[in-house]
């Protein structure tokens, strides 16, 4: 049964959240992150990239230790405030195409990551857990949740749906034209409602933020550890969450670019594939594929539609029957010769929201041979998969809503 409790959020004053929120650093562009390092002090840029001050590039431990000194310089300014009593916060966002996402932000205890209540779909790369952790452990706080999903629930629908008829904590619009909403829930009957509707729920999925979870889990079996006193109620038991029903998450596809033909002709790769696919060219009209097992591949400036043959290819698991899984055994892995998918540089990803001209665009420019494009996982297939102990291949989805750094903070 999933714990999941309140926590006394670190928060920005209403005036300043618009401000301090971010995205992950990784995703400016460096003339991006200049700008809001320049012109934004409250960003939660100017925490997480320290050296800007001192126009120096610092890593390791010398950038977590200055990255807790920004941290705790933000609290002394007053930008950060810290609630009096544990909440859950209820958290909307309304993105720039007018889909809602509705949930809330909570602990979660990374025994369940251990005992599988928590359950992953994608694998993670030690090295990063390891660094992510030791980060944690210096800085002392998640600033950014990790994306949880859980079976639609009458009755915290009904919570949240309550709860949003009064005025928000914040509201406030980024610059991507996403809108954010947050409201404190403190009343203490409502609070062991959701603890207890949480309680009754048998698995929680984490969507997005894979390495994240790891490392609170790598964390939390030092710090247990390194603690006789430990009786898991320390804060460190914990890392923050934005917990979604399933019927509100967003699935896209990430599709595949590949440089080259592994010194195939274009000839010689369209046989190699006939043996698994029904192949059909549909010249420079833009194929979009619409089912399951059919992909769309532009290649030489037209477009293609493969369609698995069923019958050559066996499905003897989930992960078999996942799409992009079936690309790989299929055609990336035996005929283009990429192995490593997650490091391999012949082979680049592009997230399914961007359109078809993305990939025809790429490949007419010559930066890529050929693209690959196919339908987005279902939620069912990903709890299948995280269910039967597997692991997706890398990018296999790219999952909405993308949370902002700096809105709620969880300190241990």
């Amino acid at each position: 049964m999933a714990k999941i409790l309140p926590f006394k959020a670190v928060r920005p004053t209403r005036d300043k959240v618009s401000l301090v929120a971010a995205r992950s650093y990784q995703s400016y562009s460096k003339e991006q992150l200049e700008s809001r390092l320049r012109d934004n002090p409250f960003s939660f840029l100017q925490i997480v990239n320290p050296g800007y001050r001192f126009d120096k590039e610092v890593s390791g431990e010398s950038r977590y230790s200055l990255v807790k000194n920004r941290y705790l310089e933000f609290k002394e300014d007053g930008i950060f405030t810290q609630d009096n009593t544990p909440c859950y916060y209820i958290y909307k966002i309304v993105d720039r195409e007018n889909q809602e996402f509705n949930g809330i932000v909570a602990a979660v205890n990374a025994e369940d990551y251990e005992k599988n209540v928590v359950r992953k779909h994608e694998d993670t790369i030690e090295y990063r857990e390891v660094i992510f952790k030791e980060y944690l452990k210096t800085v002392g706080f998640n600033a950014e949740p990790v994306l949880l999903t859980y079976p639609d629930n009458p009755a915290i629908k009904s919570i949240i749906n309550k709860v949003q008829k009064e005025r928000a904590e914040f509201e406030f619009t980024t610059t991507y034209r996403d809108t954010h909403y947050l409201w404190k829930v403190d009343n203490i009957k409502t609070i062991e409602t959701l603890k207890a509707e949480f309680n009754n729920i048998p698995t929680i999925y984490i969507a997005d933020g894979h390495h994240r979870s790891t490392s609170s889990y790598l964390l939390y079996k030092d710090l247990k550890k390194a603690n006789p006193e430990h009786n898991g109620t320390e804060p460190y038991n914990f890392f923050m969450s934005y917990l979604i029903p399933e019927s509100d998450l967003q699935i896209h596809a990430f599709n595949r670019l590949v440089k080259d033909l592994n010194g195939l002709s274009k000839e010689e790769f369209l046989i190699q594939l006939d043996t698994n696919y029904r192949i059909e060219n549909r010249g420079e009209i833009p194929y979009q594929p619409s089912k399951k097992h059919h992909f769309s591949m532009y290649l030489d400036g037209e477009f293609y539609s493969l369609h698995l043959r069923k019958t050559v290819y066996k499905m003897e698991s989930s992960l078999d029957g996942l799409d992009s899984q079936i690309l790989y055994k299929t055609i990336l892995n035996p005929v283009l010769g990429i192995e490593d998918l997650r490091n391999d540089q012949r082979i680049s990803y592009i997230n399914g929201k961007k359109d078809l001209v993305n990939i025809k665009s790429s490949v007419d420019r010559g930066e890529f041979k050929v693209g690959f494009v196919m339908i987005p996982v279902l939620v069912e297939e990903m709890k299948q998969i995280a269910d039967d102990g597997l692991i997706m291949p890398p990018k296999s989805t790219y999952i909405e809503p993308k949370l902002r750094s700096g809105v709620t903070i969880y300190e241990f």
